[in-house]
């Protein structure tokens, strides 16, 4: 019913009754319209913007109505700046294997540094303290040749392998270097720390 007319006006009833075939031809009529405006921008050249081309700026729509995600790259960075797995986190044995197995490199380091620490700490001989503390050093270092060796190497993957192999290898050698030059009786005499120390000293 049109605003400002009465139910008895003939001519809005013939409207109404006339309704469908009149809204069909609307829509045909509508439809034309829009054909027609497609028709005559069919000789318009397409941009690639338009068009939904791969390099060109818009994203294209997939069936469900949501815009495609750029695709990302696969390879691992440099330097970790992110939660993200790092590279060769993965299982250090295939995932049908036992827990253990699947972190074998991380247990290694694991139990030679608590080996390490349990020596120290019963000091069952007479150098139990020296050898103890290279154990540990021995096994920090053990783990960074693990990560630059093994691809995957499960938990003992922290940060990139750049990070973990820096991280490891000074921290082993730094150990070892320490437990060589403890007093009294060091294994390894550096001339220059004596220096330093007399310097320090006085």
């Amino acid at each position: 019913m049109v605003a400002g007319t009465s139910p008895a006006d003939p001519a809005s009833a013939g409207r109404e009754a006339d309704g469908p075939d009149s809204a069909a031809e609307g829509g045909s009529t509508a439809t034309g319209n829009t054909e027609a405006d497609g028709g005559a921008e069919a000789g318009r050249p397409v941009s690639g913007s338009e068009a939904g081309e791969p390099g060109s700026g818009a994203t294209s729509a997939e069936p469900g109505g949501e815009a495609a995600a750029p695709r990302r790259s696969r390879r691992f960075p440099l330097f970790t700046r992110d939660t993200a797995r790092p590279e060769g986190g993965g299982r250090a044995a295939p995932g049908d294997a036992p827990a253990p197995a699947r972190q074998w490199p991380l247990l290694t380091v694991l139990c030679t540094a608590g080996a390490g620490l349990l020596i120290v700490a019963l000091d069952p001989f007479a150098e139990a303290f020296r050898i103890g503390t290279i154990l540990i050093g021995a096994a920090l270092i053990a783990g960074a040749v693990l990560r630059w060796v093994v691809p995957s190497v499960g938990m003992l993957a922290v940060r990139s392998r750049f990070t973990d192999l820096v991280t490891y290898g000074l921290m082993g050698t730094l150990i070892v270097l320490l437990a060589l030059v403890a007093q009294p009786k060091p294994w390894l005499d550096v001339p220059i720390l004596e220096d330093a120390v007399r310097f320090t000293i006085r």
